[in-house]
């Protein structure tokens, strides 16, 4: 439905790879939760960014 509308799908709650791999069989376009990284202070996420 969502591709019919021309709309991006988020994912929420990912946490394995195998949702992750199930969700992008899907045509997910983005996703959320602790997969990659669990919330984190704005300086904190400036690192990773480096």
């Amino acid at each position: 439905m969502a591709r019919s509308l021309e709309l991006k799908v988020i994912a929420e709650g990912v946490e394995t790879a195998e949702q992750l791999e199930f969700l992008q069989g899907l045509g997910c376009h983005f996703y959320q939760r602790y997969l990659h990284s669990q919330p984190l202070p704005v300086e904190e996420f400036q690192k990773l960014l480096r």
